[in-house]
């Protein structure tokens, strides 16, 4: 009986589950959105293409590793390094002489632009490797493979074709390249074959190292398995040759190596899928169950009925389940278009901001999508059981009496927990004061989360306190009769404002915390840039960038009285158990001369003429434990681990680096050896515009931009773009997700206020006063979440921004007001239109409550 009590409600009353259907739907999307991110982050992969052809690739851990004890045992933590590791040249000889083996081909590969118009920035390797991408096996370095002319020697260059057509060269011309260690003139000895398949130039193997940087190192060996051998076998082989020196790739496994951005995108897919994912899912299910205990609760009186005739607890549980058993599956199912369509755009734009490689694609299966529709229907199942037990325990001959009346308090258990959620958050809150950097942000929306539970619980009487205070003003005679009522019905129906209450503080809460927690790193950062650039003059590369030498170049024009070389890279430090990923300046002199860190502790000038020295922020010098005078343990970007004695620790890092390092210490620990810039100091009395006119011309016909410091200050505002875009679309997501269930739960709750509006008809209230009665109220709702929402907020960004920036959170007005209004708007939109909706009805058929 019971359940077909339970159809025939969702069949004939389908407006008391349009609420709740709408919250299953947008949990379902949200769910499999997060979720098919962490599936893709999880397996994805890439086939390899350059390295198709050979079976067997031998390369560096991508990763820095530490090993961390767990109880009785112990587990390996890791991290991409920032830079490309590499291995010695001479294993390839040691791994050719393996009987399985039919070539093992050095691979190395970096930038270098040619100064021809128009001519693209091509792919440099050793002339060894130009049989590695042709079809079928390639050993040794076959001249076969020339369209014209022959292998390099000293001096010489081989050129695709394509390239030399665009640039209109030819066998026995010369062309200028520049390279990371500088610009020179080579002959063009013969032109590749069009089955090479790539864009590039080759020298010889010795001239490719010393071009490079980082001589006597490659990239990858490829290994190439003699006919009839086993791919298997002959890995198992290599790997014994190695050793511990470096790791065999095989299968898609080799595409790593192509892609070293494949592992970073890996890491960050599962980060995102597994901790925004998590804290996205807990949101939707707890929206869900909000929505849905509204819902029963609002069906109190039909339950007290089921009672009054008879109906035991056990079958008014039954209904519930049976109800959320009708409705949590299709709403599920219905959810999961919607959220392949997020998916698929949140992917596509990380593709193209280039966090994720071009060729990787989203992973789509069942896992997801199953547990969107499983966590929504267990928790339609949980908060129906939980609304239904007030009724359900009722006597039946008090239920209709106590259905009519609202509960004057919560339950002891209800407020326990809310209690408890409230101190959980305030402790965490006192957590993230003692942490920094990434800790402190990824515990901010734990805090969120805290204190929103403990508003969901807590609900009614702060509900109630809100009224009691922001319902004065509105007893006023300015409010007119319609804001007395609007004071007197909030105040008197505390439990039901509190529902449309805590959906606005959650829209308010996420949004706040995440914009504001972006534009305040931004803000402080652009700060840090515009006041610690002091150089008169920045040049950089339109291509890859400035080689080795352009610094010293610089410092021979006239007018310039110092030039410093910058290198941007990145290292790895260790701070207890976990791995980060710092920020690294390289400079090629003493960088006070142009930069302003505000140095608290030593000085620069220890950088200068060394390689065992660095200069550390003072966040990362108190998460270390380091001060002047001490070893800083790190990693350099390839995985090198060095101990640099600590010169200075200044206060400007998050704009400028982390770390400041000399530029000869990461020599040969860098993917490509290029200058991110020159930064000029000019002569007293120079003239400026002749200053840059003439550091324009060192590029020996490659293209160079000369600009100031506010330049270098815009650019350093575009570096920030893709942290900006990343919490603005998590932003977006939450908040636009908490924005809809706000508009579902007020529409609800007016919607179930038909009786009252119809009363207050009969007893004399005219149409104008109800609607003005239903925007005071929206106002009140409002102005409750905001500034609730905006206090959740606040605690939470404090030792947050502090962790990060060592300031206030700044709080824009670009971002502030959009959301303020944009609250507002939706409070009076979704009380307005169903309120118009109930004033269409007859007074006496309303108050009757028949429909």
């Amino acid at each position: 009986m019971m359940n077909g009590l339970a159809r025939a409600a969702v069949r004939f009353r389908p407006a008391s589950f349009v609420g709740s259907f709408v919250a299953l739907l947008l949990a379902s999307t949200v769910i499999t959105a997060c979720g098919l991110l962490l599936q893709t982050g999880v397996t994805a992969h890439l086939a390899p293409v350059r390295y198709a052809n050979a079976p067997v690739v031998v390369a560096a851990d991508p990763s820095a590793k530490i090993s961390v004890r767990h109880g009785e045992s112990r587990e390996t933590e890791s991290t991409p390094l920032p830079e490309r590791a590499r291995v010695e040249a001479a294993l390839a000889d040691r791994l050719a002489a393996l009987p399985g083996v039919a070539a093992a081909l050095p691979d190395l590969a970096f930038p270098v632009q040619a100064a021809v118009p128009g001519a693209p920035v091509l792919t440099a390797h050793g002339f060894a490797s130009i049989g590695l991408t042709a079809p079928g096996p390639q050993p040794g370095a076959g001249g076969g493979l020339l369209a014209e002319g022959r292998a390099p020697g000293v001096g010489e260059v081989v050129l695709d074709a394509a390239t030399a057509r665009t640039a209109h060269l030819a066998v026995g011309d010369r062309v200028t390249l520049t390279a990371p260690t500088g610009s020179g003139s080579y002959r063009v000895a013969g032109l590749a074959d069009p089955r090479v398949g790539t864009t590039g130039a080759w020298f010889t193997d010795a001239v490719a190292g010393q071009l490079s940087g980082h001589p006597g190192r490659i990239d990858a060996i490829a290994v190439q398995v003699r006919p009839g051998a086993s791919v298997k076998e002959v890995a198992a082989q290599v790997r014994q040759a190695v050793g511990g020196q470096a790791q065999v790739f095989t299968g898609d496994g080799r595409a790593t190596v192509e892609q070293p951005l494949l592992l970073q995108a890996k890491v960050m897919l599962t980060a995102l899928g597994g901790s925004f994912g998590g804290i996205a899912t807990m949101t939707a299910v707890f929206v869900v169950m909000g929505t849905i205990a509204l819902a029963t609760n609002q069906r109190a009186r039909e339950f007290a009925l089921l009672r009054a005739i008879g109906a035991t607890p056990r079958q008014i549980r039954r209904t519930i389940a049976t109800e959320a058993m009708l409705i949590a599956p299709l709403a599920g199912l219905l959810g999961i278009l919607p959220g392949l369509g997020l998916a698929h755009w949140w992917f596509g734009q990380m593709v193209s901001r280039g966090a994720v490689p071009a060729g990787l694609s989203l992973s789509v299966g069942p896992i997801p999508m199953l547990a969107a529709t499983g966590s929504g229907l267990l928790a339609a199942l949980l908060a129906g059981y939980l609304g239904a037990r007030r009724p359900a325990k009722l006597r039946p001959s008090q239920a209709l009496g106590e259905s009519a009346v609202e509960r004057a308090r919560p339950g002891w258990i209800r407020t326990t927990v809310g209690l408890l959620a409230l101190v959980g958050g305030c402790v965490l809150a006192g957590v993230t004061t003692g942490q920094s950097g990434a800790d402190a942000a990824n515990t901010a929306l734990g805090v969120v989360m805290c204190f929103l539970l403990a508003m969901a619980l807590l609900g009614p009487l702060v509900a109630w306190l809100a009224t009691t205070v922001l319902g004065l003003p509105l007893r006023t005679r300015p409010a007119g009769a319609a804001g007395s009522l609007a004071a007197d019905t909030s105040r008197a129906n505390a439990r039901r404002l509190a529902s449309a209450i805590t959906p606005i503080v959650m829209v308010t809460a996420f949004c706040g915390t995440l914009l504001v927690m972006g534009s305040s790193i931004a803000h402080v950062s652009a700060e840090q840039v515009r006041g610690g650039m002091v150089a008169d003059q920045i040049v950089a590369s339109a291509g890859p960038g400035l080689p080795v030498d352009a610094a010293a170049r610089a410092a021979k024009v006239p007018g310039v009285a110092d030039a410093v070389g910058v290198l941007h890279t990145g290292a790895v430090l260790r701070s207890g158990d976990t791995l980060n990923t710092a920020t690294v300046l390289g400079v090629s002199g003493d960088p006070s001369k142009v930069l302003d860190l505000g140095v608290r502790d030593g000085s620069l000038s220890g950088l200068a003429g060394g390689t065992d020295t660095v200069a550390v922020d003072a966040s990362v010098a108190d998460t270390m434990k380091v001060k002047v005078g001490d070893r800083l343990p790190l990693q350099l970007g390839d995985g090198t681990p060095v101990r640099p004695t600590v010169v200075a620790v200044y206060q400007r890092g998050l704009g400028l680096g982390a770390l400041v390092l000399p530029r000869a210490a990461l020599a040969g620990h860098v993917g490509t050896g290029y200058d991110s810039q020159v930064l000029v100091h000019d002569a007293p009395g120079a003239d400026r515009a002749a200053v840059a006119a003439a550091l324009a011309r060192l590029g020996d016909g490659a293209p160079l931009t000369v600009t100031d410091a506010a330049g270098y200050a815009a650019a350093s505002d575009r570096d920030q773009e893709l942290n900006t875009w990343a919490n603005t679309v998590m932003a977006g997501v939450l908040g636009g997700f908490a924005a809809v269930a706000a508009a579902n739960t007020l529409v609800m709750t007016v919607l179930d206020r038909r009786r009252e509006v119809g009363l207050l008809r009969l007893s004399g209230t005219t149409r104008r006063q109800v609607r003005g009665m239903f925007r005071w109220e929206a106002l009140l709702v409002a102005t409750t979440g905001l500034l609730l929402g905006g206090a959740i907020a606040w605690v939470t960004l404090v030792p947050v921004a502090r962790g990060l920036t060592d300031s206030a959170p700044y709080v824009s007005p670009a971002l502030v007001l959009p959301v303020a209004a944009g609250v507002v708007l939706l409070a009076l939109a979704a009380t307005a239109l169903p309120g118009r909706a109930l004033l269409r009805e007859k007074p006496l058929t309303a108050s009757a409550g028949r429909r």
